[in-house]
């Protein structure tokens, strides 16, 4: 061999340990990112714990802070607003009732005839958008627009109709913005939110501006009942089942309300019931506990939102739609930052030439994770555009490539060609943080059962004696009805939510705690309770 080919095979082997002493360089490099992006999701799922003595912590803790609530206004952060509902559907409501639903930014006119049998209710609807003039302008142009509305939905009901007319309408008014409640049919706005900016109505009588439009516009109609969605919910499930004491919403927000003992509020002492019971809403999302496991994420999260505070909806930021997404992105964006920026668009563990994958993605940005919210839709995670939120399809998908994860980073984040050891990650990410809010959820509604005696702390456990011996009582029959599309349409957060239930309560009294799903309550139970508060023949509701 030539000094001039021996040189240049020299040259060749150097280059080549040299390159493949770059190569293996870069292996390492890339394991080690790896590894410690493994350990961040590591990190933050012991983070989010929810073992069974810690659920049973934040049992215990919703029950003191109902017990709180009751006692003084300002005891807790559990507001426990009175509701003034007394009554609670039963089956036995006849007639025929509307319901005019405003919850943001549309309403819904509903008419409803109910009859003799439970299943005979009958109902015509409409929906419509409110212009977003009214939403911040003045409170009677906003009421004089809902009230031409009823106008002309009740016009068309008696020429189209074949149900009978009568001279005096009952209407149910379901009002899903923050009112402190004054009587069953009156309730003053605390504040306006979803969109809407009219300042001359806060402080008023929300149900005495919609009554004095309806005067306006000649209609005879009168408020019989004002109800959140909540207490709707309540009024439905109690109409199918008298066993039905609760009611949770679980959606993009979150909230429970309950069937009381009037004698156990004690910040309304003398308070008369005709049945010695009444519902409270309780505006858990309020709820916070330092037993709740709350993890960096959540600070940063509660940092960045619009009501910034420790314990400013608290329960609400870690187990409703309107924030989990979120979550998601931010442990998602804190794992890539472990990959130096490029490390989770670039990543294929084994693969040598790395360099040769970062032309099709260097301009992207990080996952828009920089996007706050990004995970779900503009509005909210169930916004009508998506059907279900976009974590819950990548947390669902069961296809062995997880090809839907892969669909939605590259159709809707714009990020192509993912690996799907990452795809599974990411998986993982959406079921830490689901799960965690599935049993926070859950334990809330055995704090509920708790306050109320149903959870079997009491002592009667399934006909024994809380020695174990043989008792002539027995664990009464509890319905929980639920309503929300985390729960309803979120098929995981479901099964999760159900499974934490049962192991709180323990196998002797789960079988008697029925969860049950209730759609429609801010419509179909405004009717129901507007009848019941509006017939003195209908019976008073069950007391725990």
């Amino acid at each position: 061999m030539g000094k001039v080919g021996f040189g240049l095979a020299v040259t060749c082997a150097v280059a080549s340990c040299a390159i493949a002493a770059i190569l293996v360089s870069r292996r390492v490099k890339s394991r080690r990112k790896w590894n410690r992006m493994v350990g961040v999701l590591g990190e933050f799922e012991e983070g989010c714990s929810t073992s069974i003595g810690r659920l049973r912590q934040v049992v215990d803790a919703m029950d003191v802070e109902m017990h709180a609530g009751l006692a003084s206004e300002g005891g807790s952060k559990l507001k426990m607003l009175l509701t003034f509902i007394d009554n609670l559907p039963n089956g036995n409501e006849k007639g025929n009732y509307y319901v005019l639903d405003l919850g943001g930014t549309n309403f819904r006119i509903l008419r409803l005839q109910l009859g003799d049998e439970r299943s005979m209710i009958l109902r015509h609807d409409v929906e419509q958008p409110i212009p977003p003039a009214f939403m911040t302008s003045t409170s009677e142009d906003l009421f004089d627009f809902i009230a031409s509305s009823l106008e002309q939905f009740v016009e068309r009901e008696a020429n189209s109709s074949d149900l009978p007319l009568v001279k005096r309408r009952e209407l149910g008014f379901t009002f899903s913005f923050p009112v402190k409640q004054t009587s069953v049919s009156s309730g003053i706005l605390i504040k306006w939110t979803k969109g809407f900016s009219i300042e001359d109505m806060v402080g008023k009588d929300v149900a005495e501006c919609l009554q004095q439009a309806m005067i306006k516009r000649g209609l005879d109609m009168r408020v019989a009942a004002l109800v959140n969605d909540t207490v709707g919910t309540l009024a439905l499930g109690h109409y199918h089942d008298e066993d039905t004491v609760a009611a949770v919403i679980i959606g993009t927000g979150t909230n429970a309300c309950y069937v009381e003992r009037t004698d156990a509020i004690i910040k309304c002492q003398g308070l008369l019931t005709n049945s010695g019971g009444m519902v409270v809403n309780m505006e858990w999302g309020n709820f916070w506990s330092s037993h709740l496991p709350r993890t960096s994420y959540d600070v940063d999260l509660d940092t960045d939102s619009p009501n910034p505070n420790d314990q400013a909806r608290g329960f609400e930021k870690m187990i409703s739609g309107m924030y989990l997404g979120d979550i998601v992105r931010r442990v998602i964006l804190s794992m890539s930052h472990e990959l130096d920026i490029l490390g989770m668009l670039l990543l294929v563990i084994g693969t040598l030439y790395l360099e040769n994958l970062c032309g099709p993605v260097v301009n992207y940005r990080i996952w828009k994770l920089d996007d706050p919210y990004e995970l779900h839709s503009s509005a909210s995670l169930f916004h009508r555009k998506w059907r279900t939120p976009l974590m819950a399809v990548m947390h669902e998908d069961d296809s062995p490539d997880l090809r839907e994860v892969a669909r939605i980073l590259k159709d809707t984040l714009k990020i192509p060609d993912v690996p799907l050891k990452v795809r599974k990650l990411i998986v993982k990410v959406c079921d830490v943080v689901t799960r965690r809010a599935a049993r926070l959820a859950a334990a809330g509604i055995v704090g509920i059962l708790k306050k109320i005696g149903r959870d079997g702390s009491s002592g009667i456990m399934s006909g024994r004696t809380k020695n174990g011996g043989e008792s002539s009582g027995k664990m009464r029959r509890t319905v929980v009805a639920i309503e929300g599309g985390l729960y309803v349409r979120y098929s995981m957060f479901r099964e999760y939510l159900n499974e934490a239930v049962a192991e709180i309560l323990g196998e002797e009294i789960a079988p008697h705690v029925i969860l049950r799903v209730s759609e429609d309550g801010s419509g179909i139970g405004a009717a129901l309770l507007a009848a019941s508060h509006s017939s003195p023949s209908v019976d008073s509701v069950s007391l725990p």
